[in-house]
């Protein structure tokens, strides 16, 4: 590598890390307040929000990369352009595409961090954030007691508690039970307490009462009691796992598509394929970005005005390029023999950057032909 390729290389690494470092800070903090709500709210501890916002941190860095990377590359080009480094480099006889290789190699490196995040990194964190979501899920306490609030568990069940002890006491609870065509039950206690049961918690309410009305003809009965224990298996919908997520298989298995795979995740063969293929298109986007940015900026030359407009087609280029991978897709999922089509947004993202560093070129030609 040249000292010149070295130095730009550099630059370009530098500037990566900073505009990385940013945009994960901001789309990290955005999923941060919807986690701290989430969970905060139903109850669980920071701890267990440090651990869900860190395991989201692999699938934000994957989603910047391509950005943070076209925004490196816009904003050296742009410099080196005005401060007239890249146009002594061009005196020397440096063409547009001996300009843009080590911005070649800058994607490249870039590239290779995205496989690793979009194939290894990613994957695992959302199996374990998958599993760890499991186990929340199955926490009664956490999903569905909240001191103060009217709360609807399943259908036809309504639950209120006045005030949660820290010792785990639920304090003046009222349990509705509208299920039944035929009756209606409401349960009254000055405290209850949750205990593990084979199949799911029970309810041990203490100093009560539970009211039964019958539709037809509006009778009530009152049955009081010290203790009375109620078995929350149908009533409550806990320790549903739920099926498999694409995002926590690994890539083999979504490029085998299995039956089994088929089964576990309820997706259909076509959309695996595309899940699978497009963490191996994903990372080409890496490539094409800072290459469109770069050749972009080689349209212009120097002007005390800047590079706005050459920076407003780079832009646009990559916003056109993002359609175009969002519309590969959703036709990719239509038919399983459509996964190819997710490789032609950064192919032809590769292609318009190899179009403009040739047009870059081609004025400087016509004027020497033409002296």
């Amino acid at each position: 590598m040249s000292r010149f390729d070295r130095y730009l290389l550099s630059q370009l690494l530098q500037l990566f890390g900073f505009f990385a470092l940013v945009l994960v800070a901001v789309y990290w903090v955005n999923r941060a307040v919807g986690l701290f709500d989430q969970l905060i709210g139903d109850g669980q501890s920071a701890m267990v929000f440090l651990e869900f916002s860190i395991l989201t941190l692999p699938n934000a860095i994957r989603l910047v990369l391509p950005v943070a990377a076209f925004a490196s590359t816009v904003y050296v080009a742009n410099r080196l352009m005005q401060e007239s480094e890249l146009v002594v480099m061009q005196a020397t006889g440096f063409s547009a595409f001996r300009l843009a290789r080590p911005v070649l190699y800058f994607g490249l490196t870039v590239m290779v961090m995205q496989l690793v995040l979009t194939n290894v990194l990613v994957p695992a964190s959302q199996r374990i954030l998958s599993e760890r979501s499991a186990e929340i899920s199955r926490n009664v306490t956490a999903r569905f007691l909240t001191a103060g609030q009217f709360m609807h568990p399943s259908p036809g069940i309504t639950l209120y508690i006045r005030e949660i002890s820290p010792n785990g006491e639920l304090l003046d609870l009222f349990l509705a039970d509208e299920r039944s065509a035929e009756s209606r039950a409401i349960h009254t206690a000055r405290k209850a307490f949750l205990v593990r049961g084979e199949v799911a918690p029970k309810l041990v309410m203490v100093d009560g009462a539970t009211q039964d009305v019958t539709r037809h003809d509006g009778r009530l009965s009152v049955t009081r009691f010290s203790d009375f224990t109620l078995d929350l298996a149908g009533l409550l919908s806990v320790g549903e796992t739920g099926q498999i997520a694409l995002n926590a298989l690994s890539t083999q298995t979504l490029l085998a598509a299995s039956p089994e795979a088929i089964e576990a995740t309820g997706a259909s063969r076509a959309q695996i394929l595309e899940e699978g293929h497009s963490r191996l298109a994903a990372p080409l986007l890496a490539v094409a970005a800072p290459l469109i940015g770069f050749a972009a900026l080689m349209l212009g030359s120097f002007s005390r005005f800047g590079l706005w407009r050459q920076m407003a087609l780079a832009v646009i280029l990559l916003i056109g390029m993002q359609l175009l991978w969002t519309w590969a897709g959703s036709l990719a999922i239509t038919a399983a023999t459509g996964w190819a089509i997710v490789y032609a947004p950064p192919l032809l993202g590769v292609a318009a950057g190899v179009g403009l560093l040739w047009q870059a070129q081609r004025p400087r030609r016509l004027r020497r032909v033409a002296a």
